[in-house]
């Protein structure tokens, strides 16, 4: 389960991908709208996975 800590990170990582996917692609006739749609969803979900798993850690001290 020490792997979990890690996989949170997997989503900052593809925020980042995809926030300078959107930033490229400014510039040209492509709209970056999915792009920055995705990176927020991605940035989201590393805030959520964070909190979760410490939720879930202070769960498993009490017990």
């Amino acid at each position: 389960m020490n792997y979990l800590k890690f996989t949170q990170y997997i989503y900052l990582v593809f925020g980042l991908l995809f926030i300078y996917v959107g930033f490229t692609k400014i510039g040209t006739t492509e709209s970056p709208v999915l792009s920055f749609i995705i990176a927020g969803v991605a940035v989201f979900m590393f805030f959520f996975r964070r909190k979760f798993s410490r939720k879930f850690e202070d769960n498993n001290k009490k017990q």
